[in-house]
Order: C-alpha cells, then structure tokens, then sequence
C-alpha cells in the first residue's frame, strides 16, 4: 500500500495489524507497505498487569509473530485500549455492552493506551507505550443508543471511534490524537527516522 505524502522507505515495511485506521495513518506518511495482520488471539490481563504492560505485551506478541514470517523488513505493530480508572474496555461484544462502556465513559476523563513495537530488519525491536487522556461530554441514554444504532461502536475499543461519528463525544484531548485512533505516529515516525528506514521525500 502506497500514497504520496512526505516521507518515503528505503526499505519494506510491513504493518501486523489489520486495522484500516492504522493503515491510513502510514499510508499518509507516504510509506508503502504491506499489511499481514497476526492470527494470534489475544489472551485476558494478567492479575495485577497495568494497561500499559499488557497492551505493550499484546503489540510485542503480534509484532514478533509477524516479523518471522518476513525477516529482513520492518515490521509495525501496536495495540490499543481504553482504560477507566483499573477498567480495560476492549471492543463490546453487544450493543448492551457498548451502552454500558459509552455510559461509564460519560461526563468523566479516561486514557487510551497504546503499545507499540517495532522490529528492525536486523531483528532488533524498539517498543513503548503511549498514553492520551480523553475527555467526554455528558450524553443521555437516548444519545448513546441512537450512536449505537450506527453500527460504529461495535468494533472499536471503548465502544467509539473518536476520527468517526463518535468525535461528537469528546470534548478535549491531552496529548497524541494518533494514538486514541490507533497509532502514535510522531513516536513510529521516530523510531523510523532515526533508524533511516524512511526519509524526507525529495522533489
């Protein structure tokens, strides 16, 4: 996959998600790449593992699984979660359970969590994680249901997607905007650089 932006590779690059967001989000760099997402289910949080642990956990496992299958490319991966005081949300499985996230998450401020990894074409691997607060408006039952009835919640962490329908919901943000959508750009782009696995685009 390749788009004209402003930055170009010098050498393959491969993203082990299958989100269409994180695809976007490279392809506006300007970067081609492949995408070969990992089959790996994702186990549940360890007792007593921090957001931050587990999420940069599941990016490490998908991330190396992938990266074996195409040694010598870079390969991209990340994980992202919603997180309420202790509370990981992952995607709702009904849209009981997406009202039940969306209505916690009302009126208060919560953090999406990003884990990312990636590996090198030497096989060394640069990881982290990146957190954003989110601030949400108050909504009513009836707001929350009729956003439901859009079918956007049922696929996203949190039960919204905030580059979506769900941007009606936020309020404020402190920190990366790339990251809540799935992807801490300004950190891979980084990585990236500073490993000259991309460069400036010329002419």
């Amino acid at each position: 996959m390749t788009n004209s932006g402003p930055f170009t590779n010098r050498s393959p690059i491969v993203l082990a998600s299958g989100s269409p967001r994180r695809r976007e989000l490279l392809a506006d760099l300007g970067l081609a790449f492949d995408v070969h997402p990992s089959p790996l289910d994702e186990p549940a949080p360890e007792s007593g593992e921090s957001p931050a642990d587990y999420v940069l956990r599941m990016a490490e496992m998908k991330t190396m699984d992938v990266a074996g299958r195409f040694r010598g490319a870079t390969v991209i991966g990340a994980d992202t979660a919603v997180v309420l005081g202790n509370r990981i949300m992952g995607k709702p499985e009904s849209r009981l359970d997406a009202l039940d996230m969306l209505a916690a998450l009302s009126g208060r401020t919560h953090q999406v969590v990003t884990g990312f990894c990636v590996v090198l074409p030497d096989g060394g691997a640069v990881t982290g994680a990146v957190s954003t607060d989110v601030d949400m408006r108050v909504s009513t039952e009836a707001e929350l249901m009729a956003y439901i009835r859009t079918g956007e919640p049922m696929d996203k962490a949190g039960a919204y997607a905030i580059q979506g329908v769900g941007t009606f919901l936020v309020t404020g943000i402190r920190g990366s905007y790339t990251n809540v959508v799935g992807l801490p750009v300004a950190r891979i782009l980084e990585v990236l650089l500073s490993r000259g696995i991309i460069v400036p685009r010329q002419g």
